[in-house]
């Protein structure tokens, strides 16, 4: 049976999960009507340049490094918070392919992630429900009637702030700042005292002989810009689909739809029924896509998944983003991987090891340090013994000095996590404890490289 004709508004006419209700409807169809009309705020060739990158993922060539905040807050938008996360990126990205051994591409949850799904449409506060807060880009934290009620001109900040926080972006990776002789000025001030600090350093220390002994037999880095700027790609959640359609454009080189908004899209582990309006959009558009995995996830509805967002099989089109918790890992990540690999389907498997492993602690969400290494060790485990590449990382991070994952070099304690709790949604890892997730990482690379040496030395 042929698929039915895709259209940038088709998800329309399908059932759909975690949509706020607009109570001015008219309101919200002339905010979309101004969104349409807004420039890009990225291209449809920068997005192609990501799948293809992505493809080298699928192929087990290099390794997914994707992250950033829970949900982006408009209070919090500056300069400082831009630069202090694209910093900590890189010293992870470095840590991943100097130590890991392995390139990587770079995709931040960043300049577009404002809407969160929600286990509740409502909650309680002081003995009065109200409608749940799920991001800025629809309602405020207040909790107020008129805070909480959705507001179709939040989407219009959204976009001012997506495409400011691009711009800035963009000078960093390519204006200088990502250059590798910059590799210890990238420590942030409350890392320098960290457990982590000295291994960070030993290793920028390194990237600086290379560099040297590069230039010693006349090869300048400058000239080569693989070492002086970076490609970094923003993503986020498909989830308010009204705004993604308005964001949508036609390709003028391809003809192919493409969502602007960001290079990735992913859906989420509430929202990927087949049959409903968010599998629906996201198939027709050509922009790589993520789909969440968690443990409610059937073998034979992956499968149905993968035929519809990926029908050609194409190379970096298609991220698993799998999230079971530590102590599911191991039981359930192979019942997907085995089908996939039998049927050859071509996916970047992906670990998001934070939100199987949310728990409540003195009145707060966190998340152990311990809990979430143990889920990424378990990923590398089934992929190593199941002949797959375990491609990629999917993490909540910050840049700031959070108290919100326990755990960790520093080992946050319980008490500690209303020192500096600052999440409007889930806790995130600070950035001590995600340059302590890459070196763990950078230790299986190396050691999946190393057994893949020993292999092709003994056959020859």
């Amino acid at each position: 049976m042929a698929a039915e004709r895709w259209t940038p508004d088709s998800w329309r006419n399908k059932p759909i999960e975690q949509a706020p209700v607009y109570p001015d409807l008219a309101a919200l169809g002339d905010v979309e009507r101004q969104l349409a009309g807004f420039p890009p705020l990225v291209f449809a060739g920068e997005a192609r340049k990501l799948k293809r990158a992505l493809a080298t993922v699928a192929a087990g060539e290099s390794f997914l490094l994707q992250g950033g905040d829970c949900a982006e807050s408009f209070a919090e938008h500056s300069a400082d918070n831009i630069r202090d996360f694209f910093r900590v990126f890189l010293q992870m990205a470095v840590v991943l392919t100097f130590a890991g051994a392995s390139p990587v591409v770079k995709v931040g949850r960043i300049a577009g992630q404002f809407a969160k799904p929600r286990t509740n449409p409502t909650e309680k506060i002081n003995g009065v429900e109200l409608p749940i807060y799920r991001g800025d880009i629809i309602n405020d934290t207040e909790p107020t009637l008129a805070a909480r009620t959705p507001d179709p001109s939040r989407q219009l900040e959204a976009y001012r702030q997506s495409a400011a926080t691009l711009n800035l972006l963009r000078a960093f990776a390519y204006g200088g700042y990502a250059n590798l002789d910059n590799a210890h000025r990238w420590m942030l001030g409350f890392v320098k005292d960290s457990p982590q600090s000295g291994r960070y350093q030993e290793l920028a220390d390194r990237i600086t002989q290379t560099l040297d002994f590069m230039r010693a037999i006349g090869l300048d880095p400058e000239e080569h810009e693989q070492l002086s700027r970076t490609d970094f790609y923003t993503s986020h959640e498909a989830l308010l689909l009204g705004f993604e359609q308005a964001m949508t454009r036609v390709d003028s080189t391809t003809g192919d739809h493409y969502a602007t908004s960001g290079h990735m899209l992913w859906i989420g582990d509430r929202t990927r029924q087949f049959d409903h309006a968010h599998i629906e959009y996201c198939r027709g558009v050509r922009n790589p896509i993520g789909l969440k995995c968690g443990p409610s996830l059937k073998p034979d509805d992956l499968l149905r998944l993968i035929d519809i967002l990926n029908p050609t099989n194409e190379p970096g089109r298609l991220t698993l983003i799998t999230r079971f918790g530590a102590d599911k890992v191991g039981d359930m990540l192979p019942a997907l991987v085995r089908p996939v690999q039998r049927e050859g389907k071509v996916v970047v498997w992906s670990c998001d090891p934070m939100h199987g492993n949310t728990i409540s602690a003195n009145g707060y969400k966190t998340r152990p340090f311990d809990r979430i290494m143990a889920e990424i060790r378990g990923f590398f485990d089934v992929h190593r013994a199941e002949g797959t590449h375990a491609g990629g990382v999917h993490l909540e991070m910050t840049g700031k000095n959070v108290t919100e994952c326990t755990g960790g070099a520093r080992a946050i304690t319980v008490g500690e996590l209303s020192d500096r709790y600052h999440t409007y949604c889930d806790p995130r890892l600070n950035a001590e404890q995600a340059i302590e997730v890459a070196f763990l990482i950078a230790e299986h690379l190396k050691s999946g490289r190393d057994r893949t040496r020993k292999k092709v030395e003994a056959a020859e």
